[in-house]
């Protein structure tokens, strides 16, 4: 790890996994690390690049082949599970959670996953059922997180295997797509996937806070109190959220 007051963060593959904007989670960790004192440092792998030692991971949302393509390589010398394995943190949305479940589907059919996340994305839903829109999810208590939000934009079904921790039960929108209880994500440890764009941090501090706290060590103590830009990153995002609760109909409570 880089050390209490040091941060990496590593963006994979973003002009393959860039879609939706997803790489705004890394500015959003760099400025709230910065502004607790933290020496936040992005690195952005692309194509050929070895994987570097990071203490977050972020992965964005992609199409079939670029999702694919990003599958193999993250499973050469079992890369990426080594890094976990090591204690980093992962963020992985959309395609990224489901690259790190067993498996997923694309158009030519399943392709294995790197078996990271307790999930995996069977048949897709009907064309004229996409998920598209405004998501909100009461956090899995276990979690110790507010209500979170976002917007979702797939066509896959992701099922949990048997005892996982999803992110948290999905009021508004889609999630996961599978079964009677509608949730959204899943959780193993410090590797976190879920459906929400929107950058997913931006709208949600806390679950950003908490990769920090991974990275850092801070469970128990903490994060360093942070100066007057954290204020303000907070106040934007209670806007944000609100404005999100108030689009998908859902009251601003929790």
């Amino acid at each position: 790890m880089s050390g209490p007051s040091a941060v990496r963060v590593a963006v994979l593959y973003p002009e393959l996994l860039g879609t939706y904007g997803d790489g705004g989670n890394a500015a959003v960790l760099r400025a709230r690390g910065q502004a607790r004192g933290l020496d936040v440092e992005v690195v952005e792998v692309s194509g050929g690049d070895a994987l570097p030692r990071c203490d977050v991971y972020l992965l964005g949302g992609g199409e079939d082949g670029p999702q694919r393509h990003v599958a193999r390589v993250l499973a050469e010398g079992e890369r990426m599970a080594r890094a976990v394995d090591a204690g980093s943190a992962v963020l992985a949305v959309c395609a990224g959670m489901q690259i790190l479940g067993s498996a997923f589907r694309d158009v030519d059919g399943s392709v294995p996953g790197l078996s990271l996340l307790p999930c995996r994305t069977v048949e897709p839903l009907p064309a004229q059922r996409r998920a598209v829109g405004e998501v909100v999810v009461e956090a899995d208590p276990r979690l110790g997180l507010p209500r979170l939000v976002g917007f979702e934009n797939h066509g896959g079904r992701t099922a949990l295997d048997d005892g996982a921790v999803p992110l948290g039960r999905v009021l508004s929108g889609t999630g996961n797509g599978v079964g009677d209880a509608a949730v959204d994500g899943v959780v193993a440890g410090r590797v976190v996937g879920t459906y929400l764009h929107g950058p997913v941090l931006a709208l949600n501090p806390a679950l950003a806070d908490r990769l920090l706290e991974w990275a850092t060590g801070a469970d128990a103590d903490g994060l360093p109190a942070g100066d007057e830009r954290l204020v303000a990153l907070d106040e934007a995002a209670a806007h944000a959220r609100a404005l999100r609760l108030e689009m998908a109909g859902v009251a601003a409570r929790g």
